[in-house]
């Protein structure tokens, strides 16, 4: 077996109608890493291993425990032994992390993501930002362009950064909630406005990828996939504008469709 950073190779029998193969394939890498925040051990996140500090930082502002540039003291990443530390300022947030963590997951892994609570701590969101449908299927087909270790391996999903016309930031991820945690580590600390900008998404658009965007403030999610019903309940009552199956010429836009009919 040989491997890369995001992907391996496995001696596999590959069967086609009555025809029997012995080769080699591409598998996807997938790695647990653990996160340490101040020095006591804090989560453990199952990703891909690349971009993990952008991963590191996007989670804590997904969760809320980092939300200015100033909160942010250090970040070290250890590849090797799959460790991440971090030093951030402290507040109320982590203990209320950790309490619902341990109500929602009874351990120390990934929590089960967002409750309905968690919305209501953000502004709703305005933006004159407008997207024909042109672009919104240009930028479709740029992702799936993008996405060469999906094609190698069909097991990961991919996100990207956008304005209208052009892909800003892009990340693949076995995780889709990571792959939209890169995205906003990366945008965080690179310090990118998103008040502008447009989540272009292969995944499902569910609930909790909703949040993080609600948390990002960015007012557009494109997804070549389908939403949820409070997914998209969530999205009415954050001001994102929710694009699904854009594919091809076709597109249902489920939210705040003047942002894409102008």
């Amino acid at each position: 077996m040989v491997w890369h950073l995001n992907k391996t190779t496995s001696n596999i029998v590959k069967i086609k109608g009555d025809k029997i193969i012995r080769t080699d394939d591409l598998i996807v890498r997938e790695v647990p890493v653990t996160l340490f925040l101040n020095g006591k051990e804090f989560v453990t996140m199952v990703c891909s291993p690349e971009g993990l500090e952008e991963l590191a930082v996007g989670f804590l502002c997904s969760e809320g425990l980092v939300q200015t540039p100033e909160d942010l003291i250090e970040v070290k990443v250890d590849s090797e032994n799959g460790v991440i530390h971090v030093q951030a300022s402290e507040g109320e947030s982590e203990a209320k992390f950790l309490k619902r963590n341990i109500t929602s997951c009874c351990g120390r892994g990934r929590p089960v993501f967002y409750f309905v609570n968690d919305a209501k701590s953000m502004n709703k969101i305005t933006s004159n930002l407008l997207v024909s449908p042109g672009q919104v299927w240009d930028l479709s087909d740029r992702l799936e362009e993008m996405s060469v270790l999906f094609r190698q391996t069909g097991g990961v999903h991919n996100a990207a950064l956008c304005a209208p016309t052009e892909v800003i930031l892009f990340y693949e991820d076995v995780g889709r909630h990571n792959a939209v945690d890169k995205i906003f580590g990366r945008a965080f600390l690179n310090r990118i406005p998103l008040d502008d900008k447009i989540l272009v998404f292969s995944g499902r658009v569910s609930s909790e990828i909703i949040i993080k965007v609600g948390k990002m403030g960015l007012p557009v999610i494109i997804s070549r996939s389908a939403p949820t019903d409070l997914g998209l309940e969530m999205a009415n009552k954050l001001g994102i504008t929710v694009v699904g199956f854009a594919k091809g010429e076709r597109m249902n836009v489920y939210t705040y469709p003047e942002r894409i009919l102008g």
